[in-house]
């Protein structure tokens, strides 16, 4: 599926008069990691407006491969984040596989990964970008819970809050499983207890390190963030922005995203009444609130949801049902339309 997504993607920016390499590796969000990995920190922007766009805002585990991989190659950085993202993109599809299966079954799995696979921004799976690294880590550390095996998903945990913000859902998921396994068995043990230290080390390290170097220790990042326009409101801003669609000429956007935010809150609903195990619902509600509730970039929502897989479970268990020709038609089509878009939007707006 994400061989067609290419496929079409190459052939769309052929016709357009781009470059379908070009755009995967070397736009947006994988420039600034790429600069990152050839030049290290401290590199920034000052936007008329007074703002200050730093590096620092990106996480540095995906810059790191790409450097590793530069010296060992001869690759380039950006062309290194592509090879790391289709690696991590497999890896990701086993993990949530591995969970899928675990709970639901084989052929549930199988769908999960495929409605993974055509989501409308999946492209971004085969872009320079960290979401199929993260979600890699993520669907693996989640895996190792289901498991009970708190050292290996304290590890997967660090390293995920290595790759992105949003690896705090990841360590909370370990957290509350550790005092959910420890409040059953009535005893915390070392395995748990090294599981539970281990898995904030990473994003708490490189929080830690910015602030040390912007000279304001505890809030540091968060002033990095706040001059790309990021911070936390409770999605204050995010319903002003619809409210101005809704009330102008973007009608039309206004009520899709106002359709989207639906389906959502149906798909949590439908997770929790599915009864999915606690630690999911903690990884993936926490993944969802962080990325609806943000004050800026409305346009990279959608993105910063793709790695909240459990919310698809409760139609993969459905799509499992079906027989394989209906099941074949149906993914067959929303895999063209995907396709589809991902051509239009890379060859457009593009992922903020």
């Amino acid at each position: 599926m994400r061989l067609t997504g290419l496929a079409v993607l190459a052939a769309w920016s052929a016709l357009a008069g781009n470059d379908a390499h070009r755009l995967l590796s070397r736009r947006w969000d994988s420039l600034w990691y790429a600069r990152v990995a050839e030049q290290g920190y401290g590199w920034e922007v000052v936007l008329p407006d007074g703002a200050v766009h730093s590096n620092l805002a990106f996480f540095p585990l995906l810059p790191w491969l790409e450097r590793l991989g530069s010296w060992l190659t001869p690759l380039a950085a950006p062309d290194v984040g592509l090879v790391v993202s289709a690696v991590a993109s497999l890896a990701a599809a086993w993990g949530i596989f591995a969970v899928a299966e675990r709970l639901y079954g084989a052929a549930a799995g199988v769908a999960a990964v495929a409605l993974w696979a055509v989501l409308p921004v999946g492209i971004v799976q085969s872009m320079a970008y960290s979401e199929s690294l993260f979600t890699a880590l993520a669907a693996w550390a989640l895996y190792a819970l289901l498991r009970e095996r708190w050292v290996t998903a304290g590890l997967l945990a660090s390293l995920a809050g290595l790759t992105r913000p949003v690896g705090m859902a990841v360590t909370a998921a370990v957290l509350v499983g550790v005092v959910l396994a420890a409040r059953r068995e009535r005893r915390l043990t070392p395995s748990m207890a090294a599981g539970a230290l281990l898995s904030p080390l990473g994003a708490g390290a490189y929080v830690v390190w910015v602030g040390a170097r912007t000279g304001d220790l505890f809030f540091g990042y968060l002033s990095v963030q706040e001059g790309w326009g990021n911070g936390f409101d409770g999605g204050l801003a995010f319903a002003r922005f619809i409210g101005s669609l809704l009330a102008g000429p973007g009608f039309w956007g206004g009520l899709g995203l106002v359709v989207g935010l639906a389906l959502l809150a149906w798909l949590c609903v439908r997770c929790v009444r599915q009864g999915q195990p606690v630690v999911l619902l903690v990884y993936a509600g926490i993944v969802v609130v962080l990325a609806v509730c943000a004050s800026g970039y409305f346009g990279s929502k959608p993105r910063l949801l793709l790695p909240a897989f459990p919310l698809l479970l409760p139609l993969a268990v459905a799509l499992a049902r079906w027989s394989a020709a209906r099941r074949g038609l149906l993914l067959a089509g929303v895999g063209l339309l995907s396709a589809g878009y991902a051509g239009f939007w890379l060859n457009g707006s593009g992922p903020p």
